[in-house]
């Protein structure tokens, strides 16, 4: 159960490292053939986008570690600071890299563009893999999107940061790709090879952009963050009961995707609190069944609400 569990979004992954192997050598043979400098640009791209697949199954893999005194919540949140390396891989390897390349071609005279037609047919055919790979990303969020928000919602407030991933790398791929063959069609009529290179400049600063909303996304993840704000009004119904006066503070972090840490403290009516111990334990089986493709570390303590109660300022 916990397996399948931590496999939101990796299949999306798999794809996108087949998709990527098998683009990023036809992309390398038209580089070898043409001197492009957008080929150049999405070879290392794709070359990139593998090694970024393949860190995120290695943090898919860490995240299943068995808890330990050390890590006495297991290593779910591998997820995330693998994929914060990704995102950062993103920018220098396929970014900053690829706008340096292109930049040099970009104000050398002699960098030409050779068997222009071949270099389309490559982009073509890297184009028609990548939208196959995008169409599995858009089938992961549609079954991880139960609440059909807006796409751009749902991946500011999904905790998958692997489906963010791949959809972020596959929609560049293909605008990329799109970039690429138009910088090259131009080149060929033009004979200027100014356009593809600048096509190369624009791949590598559309891969910085989408670092750095990568990256300010994961940063989030990793410094924790709470359930969503319908998921914390699910979990509050759950203190809704005869016996509590008062659900005086709940907190929730997401571990992982998959993984919750709830903390609650809750006024029991002065006639129930010899029940305490079967109340609390009465609402953490509530709480599980009520997320059951979650798992749910749970603490709660009792304590008397007062009317001068105030937030610590850490939680204000």
């Amino acid at each position: 159960m916990e397996k399948a569990k931590n496999k939101g979004g990796m299949m999306s992954v798999l794809a996108a490292l087949g998709a990527n192997i098998l683009v990023a050598v036809s992309k390398f043979i038209g580089f070898a053939v043409s001197g492009s400098a957008a080929m150049l640009n999405e070879s290392i791209h794709s070359i990139v986008d593998c090694g970024n697949e393949i860190l995120l199954l290695v943090g898919n893999k860490q995240a299943e570690a068995e808890a330990t005194d050390q890590h006495p919540f297991g290593q779910a949140r591998a997820k995330y600071f693998y994929s914060m390396v990704v995102a950062m891989m993103l920018f220098f390897a396929g970014g900053a890299l690829g706008i340096m390349e292109a930049s040099e071609k970009l104000f050398h005279p002699e960098h030409s563009v050779e068997n222009t037609w071949l270099v389309m047919g490559i982009l073509l055919f890297g184009l028609v893999v990548e939208t196959l790979s995008l169409r599995v990303a858009f089938k992961e969020i549609r079954e991880l999107n139960k609440d059909r928000l807006p796409l751009y919602r749902f991946l500011r407030e999904s905790r998958h940061s692997e489906i963010l991933i791949i959809f972020a790398e596959d929609s560049c791929a293909v605008i990329g790709l799109l970039i690429a063959l138009a910088g090259t069609f131009v080149s060929h009529l033009t004979e200027n090879p100014f356009y593809d290179a600048l096509s190369g400049v624009l791949i590598g600063v559309l891969l910085c952009l989408a670092a750095l909303f990568l990256a300010r996304e994961f940063y989030s993840l990793l410094i924790g963050e709470s359930v969503t704000e319908k998921d914390l009004r699910r979990m509050k119904t759950s203190f809704d009961r005869t016996e509590i006066s008062r659900l005086i503070n709940i907190k929730t972090v997401h571990l992982s995707p998959t993984d919750i840490l709830v903390t609650a403290k809750i006024d029991v009516k002065t006639e129930y609190e010899m029940q305490s111990y079967d109340l609390i334990n009465d609402i953490e089986r509530n709480l599980r069944a009520a997320f059951p493709s979650y798992k749910i570390y749970i603490y709660i303590e009792t304590d008397k609400y007062r009317e001068d109660y105030k937030k610590p300022l850490s939680e204000m």
